[in-house]
């Protein structure tokens, strides 16, 4: 079993802003698959399939970014999935370039309230697959820069990130070990 989930916020205002990265590529990779049994499941919009005999689940949390460890940790008890190897969480990070991915597997919330929230709900081993968004100009500016939307130059990195994020999910699908999906897409 896999849960792969992406942070967001739900709502229009905030549909194609920096702190919906998740939300973006779970969108489109459900799309590009033809992936359409969507439904509103555990406080949240909820796909379950089965590949290769293995169930996988999507997740986009409905619930506020710092609500998303409600979401998550009714799926995770539902299924008994073990969040160590089968928690997959897609987001942004602002410590890292835009466009820059990167996948750890345990870690403190590094401030991020969705991270912070799941930790809360399912601890903090599962693997985390983040997107750099970049730093706003000062600390003040922070809320407006996440919940901001991309710029052209930025919308071109995520259309360009695109396949490298759907190769990533496609080999978590596969069963890639979690040293090897590190080693693979860790490019420094």
């Amino acid at each position: 079993m896999k849960l792969i989930v992406g942070l967001g916020n739900p709502g229009e205002q905030y549909k194609l802003t920096r702190h919906n990265i998740g939300f973006i590529f779970i969108d489109e990779y459900l799309k590009e698959k033809n992936i359409a049994d969507i439904r509103e499941k555990f406080k949240s919009i909820f796909v379950q399939t089965n590949y290769n005999g293995d169930k996988v689940f999507y997740q986009k949390p409905a619930t506020f970014m710092n609500l998303s460890g409600e979401a998550v940790g009714e799926a995770i008890r539902f299924f008994k999935i073990d969040p160590k190897t089968e928690l997959f969480v897609i987001y942004d990070d602002m410590d890292m370039p835009f466009g820059k991915l990167k996948i750890k597997q345990t870690g403190s919330a590094g401030g991020h309230n969705g991270i912070k929230s799941i930790i809360s709900h399912v601890g903090n081993e599962f693997v985390r697959i983040k997107f750099g968004i970049g730093k706003p100009k000062t600390k003040e500016e922070t809320i407006g820069f996440v919940l901001g939307k991309f710029s052209p130059e930025e919308k071109e990195i995520v259309k360009d990130s695109r396949e490298r994020m759907f190769n990533l999910i496609d080999d978590i699908k596969d069963d890639m070990t979690i040293s090897k999906l590190m080693n693979k897409y860790n490019i420094k």
